[in-house]
């Protein structure tokens, strides 16, 4: 049976390193007749988490906000997977990532946890010009023990500092068997 994915590409660029990862486990996810849809959050205007405990899970568009998370919301709700895309940025996952992933609290909020659970799943995918992933890899496991997702691993790209520096290395095969994974 097909999975429905959520890339969220937290990085500026759009035919960076990172991108060139989401390209081929995108490529590989379709191959394995899943659904991929990714949002290029650099392009949405997202606002950052009021912390106003107004949301409610229950409505279409949960936050009390209303900026371009009414696009990611449903399609969150609605997948499997969600993938999270990002550059490693002083030892964290990028600012328009953290943002995005700090709003989709408004669907744990109300009528019931829209977010946690529901036997989701996530995926890592991450270039960085260096390659100490330690502190952003401790991160993303307490993330996914609090949503109670299912990690289907990461792809870790270092040394990578220019645009194109992926091209030709072993991350890309890595993260097309990634996507190619999900079944």
């Amino acid at each position: 049976m097909s999975k429905k994915i959520v890339i969220l590409n937290g990085s500026p660029r759009k035919k960076g390193n990172t991108s060139a990862l989401v390209n081929a486990f995108t490529e590989g996810a379709e191959s394995a007749c899943n659904t991929v849809t990714e949002f290029f959050l650099f392009d949405m205007n997202i606002h950052g988490c009021k912390g106003c405990f107004g949301g409610h899970s229950g409505k279409e568009c949960p936050c009390v906000q209303k900026d371009d998370m009414d696009k990611i919301y449903p399609a969150v709700k609605a997948c499997d997977v969600i993938v999270l895309a990002t550059p490693l940025y002083y030892w964290n996952m990028s600012g328009q990532i953290r943002t995005a992933m700090d709003r989709l609290f408004a669907l744990e909020e109300g009528d019931g946890n829209l977010l946690r659970g529901h036997d989701r799943a996530s995926a890592l995918l991450m270039a960085a010009e260096g390659h100490d992933f330690k502190d952003v890899l401790t991160y993303y496991d307490h993330l996914l023990e609090h949503l109670r997702w299912k990690n289907l691993g990461h792809v870790l790209a270092g040394g990578n500092g220019d645009v194109g520096d992926i091209n030709g290395k072993a991350e890309l095969e890595q993260a097309y068997d990634l996507g190619k994974s999900i079944l």
